[in-house]
């Protein structure tokens, strides 16, 4: 067992899921209920290193939708920041060179994006 694609028996499932919720090895070894030998040789099968990979893929993409969608509200929270005068003008600067320091970056990456499509057109 070992070659990408092939499935994982339980205790590999158990250890994959481990190494992504526990501080360190011994820890994950231990919730997992394996030898530390063990899951260091688990992590040399190209299988397990494919579902650690796929299952780190699957967070990261949770936690990126979960900003996406607070990103609305933290913009409209730094504009109403801004505009209002009541608000200390320290606060109100902070908000608006936010807003234009993101903004920026938000330009940047859309014309990188739109670039990049450009040239794998060119290659295709």
């Amino acid at each position: 067992m070992g070659k990408k694609g092939e499935k994982l028996n339980k205790k590999q499932e158990l250890a994959v899921l481990a190494i992504l919720t526990e501080p360190n090895m011994e820890k994950a070894a231990e919730k997992a209920g394996i030898a530390i030998s063990t899951l260091y040789r688990w992590q040399q099968l190209d299988s397990f290193k494919e579902r650690l990979r796929l299952m780190r893929h699957e967070i990261i993409s949770q936690a990126t939708t979960k900003l996406r969608q607070g990103m609305n509200v933290a913009v409209i929270t730094l504009i109403e920041l801004a505009q209002n005068t009541d608000t200390q003008v320290a606060t109100r600067a902070s908000a608006s060179r936010t807003l234009l320091e993101f903004g920026f970056k938000a330009y940047e990456l859309e014309n990188l994006q739109e670039r990049i499509e450009e040239l794998e057109k060119g290659l295709g």
